[in-house]
């Protein structure tokens, strides 16, 4: 079982920055996969990005790649999603989630296929 928590969402003009951050607490954590997803009102849940266990594979969904980094740190169990130049468009809920299987699949890509999620936290850009 793991326990996942964001932090670092907020209110943002576009153009800005901000990190989002998600502490995990469980057992393992090292040997998952971990993911950001979003979903904006009215819109599917899409995947933003995801890391493989050992950080060595990693995804950007189309929309945000080129403007947002993930990484995570398994000494701190974490991980975070570091999102730049950000749009009206990236306005949504953000939810860090976690699969125990160690690799990115397909499921993931589509937004789904994680065995466990956080509750989420607001990103608002204003234009």
């Amino acid at each position: 079982q793991v326990q996942l928590v964001e932090s670092g969402g907020g209110l943002v003009q576009a153009g800005g920055s901000l990190r989002l951050s998600c502490a995990a607490s469980g057992r393992n954590f090292s040997t998952y996969t971990m993911g950001w997803f979003r979903q904006a009102p009215g819109k599917e849940r899409e995947c933003v990005a995801a890391i493989s266990q050992s950080g060595c594979s990693i995804y950007y969904g189309d929309s945000v790649k080129g403007r947002s980094t993930i990484s995570r740190d398994n000494t701190k169990n974490a991980v975070y999603l570091q999102m730049n130049s950000l749009k009206p468009e990236d306005t949504a809920v953000y939810y860090c989630a976690a699969d125990d299987i160690p690799v990115i699949t397909v499921a993931h890509m589509m937004g789904g296929g994680m065995d466990y999620w956080g509750k989420g936290t607001l990103v608002t850009v204003s234009s």
